[in-house]
């Protein structure tokens, strides 16, 4: 399944085009390729480094995915930066409780770069989202945040929520899927 992230009315225009999101859902793990395309030579793209846990990745670009279940406020948030570096946060509510996810293994995140496009793939382990019901439906939200050279960022979601951008809102968290995968 596709998907392309709207950039935010409040984002100045850049050299990002577009960015789409393929899914493929396998047995406990969601798979996501991010695909962004435009003038790749006027997007700052952090270097690739060590792959490991990185801090404030959002600062820059970045590709985000937000779980949580359909019912109930906790949630999980994902970062996955171009330098393979990546994060994990729980929080108990809307921006409250925020910790550091340590059951949460290194998700592999691979790139792959050209002159117009560049795309990085990751796996979210579900099983490791222990305090999400399995019970109800999950919602997604997808996001990216996007740094061009001169420093400027533009937003991109699923959806955006009326005023200034927040992937952390929860309109923000709009693909419905099922936390239980069948082959």
């Amino acid at each position: 399944m596709r998907h392309l992230l709207k950039p935010h009315t409040d984002s100045p225009p850049g050299p990002a085009v577009q960015i789409e999101v393929a899914i493929a859902q396998r047995t406990g793990s969601l798979h996501l390729s991010y695909i962004l395309t435009g003038r790749m030579s006027e997007i700052r793209i952090p270097p690739m480094t060590t792959p490991g846990r990185g801090i404030k990745l959002w600062q820059h670009t970045c590709f985000e995915a937000f779980i949580r279940a359909a019912s109930g406020g906790e949630y999980y948030e994902f970062n996955f930066s171009p330098s393979t570096e990546w994060a994990a946060c729980r929080f108990s509510s809307y921006r409250a409780g925020m910790q550091d996810v340590v059951e949460v293994a290194a998700p592999p995140i691979q790139v792959q770069a050209a002159p117009d496009r560049f795309t990085l793939n990751t796996v979210v382990k579900l099983d490791a989202l222990s305090s999400l019901s399995r019970r109800v439906s999950w919602r997604l939200g997808l996001s990216a945040v996007i740094e061009d050279t001169s420093g400027r960022r533009s937003y991109w979601a699923l959806a955006h929520p009326p005023g200034k951008p927040d992937f952390h809102h929860a309109d923000c968290f709009a693909h419905e899927f099922s936390p239980v995968s069948r082959p």
